[in-house]
């Protein structure tokens, strides 16, 4: 598969087509903070379903039309409209993940030592023979987070805090979050921006509003320089990787 990285804050507005209309725009993105991969599509459907929080599986997504600013759902309005409700203030539980799975008869994403259960690529689990609970749920507690939430934390290393998170670059095949967007404009001089690996994220402080690193502030200011106007090139990862002595994910 082609290798692109998506900025999420790009994305966020992108409309949301189904396979017979429009059905609302991109709201948030919801993402597992275990392991760093985009689990929903919260769409704004204000104008047609009001008062739910209405979720999108990237399992359903087929493509993603740049130029009209699309997010494709292989989906119907009627199929969307009759998922399993949930009110708009709700949290998404483990219990309503398992339902809503069931009523899309997907596999589930928990269950496999993958990213996407038994598989690399959220699509897969379409198919019809990957593994489905037949028990109930395990009482286990999600640990889906809010990307909206998260765009402007402060980020923290072992010796102060040093600028701030900006956005976020998900693996457009997999919709795994492979970089953070580091603004360091207001610690050093000029608008200089870097990317740092969510691996180095020691703890999400929802309290704080701060995402604490295990780097230091000299690693961030000495690490490559990020150039938020061009494409991520496979070169510039690799120096990135090498520089903070990570092995190449892909």
């Amino acid at each position: 598969m082609s290798h692109h990285l998506m900025n999420l804050k790009e994305i966020q507005g992108y409309e949301l087509g189904a396979q017979d209309g429009k059905i609302g725009r991109c709201k948030d993105f919801l993402f597992d903070d275990r392991n760093w991969a985009i689990r929903y599509i919260v769409a704004d459907t204000r104008k047609w379903l009001p008062g739910r929080k209405v979720l999108i599986s990237p399992i359903s997504i087929g493509t993603i039309d740049i130029a009209n600013k699309t997010l494709n759902v292989g989906r119907t309005k009627e199929q969307i409209e009759n998922s399993p409700p949930l009110d708009s203030d709700a949290p998404v539980s483990r219990q309503y993940e398992t339902v809503f799975n069931q009523y899309y008869d997907w596999g589930n994403y928990w269950q496999g030592g993958l990213i996407w259960g038994v598989h690399p690529y959220p699509r897969l689990l379409l198919r019809n023979d990957t593994i489905r609970a037949k028990e109930e749920p395990p009482q286990v507690e999600t640990n889906l987070r809010s990307v909206d939430e998260v765009i402007g934390y402060t980020l923290e290393t072992s010796d102060g805090g040093l600028g701030h998170i900006e956005d976020l670059l998900v693996e457009e095949e997999t919709w795994v979050i492979r970089y953070l967007v580091i603004d360091t404009s207001n610690w050093l001089p000029g608008s200089r921006k870097v990317i740092i690996v969510p691996e180095w994220v020691d703890n999400l402080d929802w309290a704080g509003s701060s995402a604490v690193v295990k780097l230091t502030s000299d690693q961030i200011k000495n690490c490559p320089e990020y150039d938020d106007s061009t494409p991520l090139s496979r070169k510039y990862e690799k120096v990135l990787h090498d520089f903070y002595g990570l092995p190449y994910y892909w």
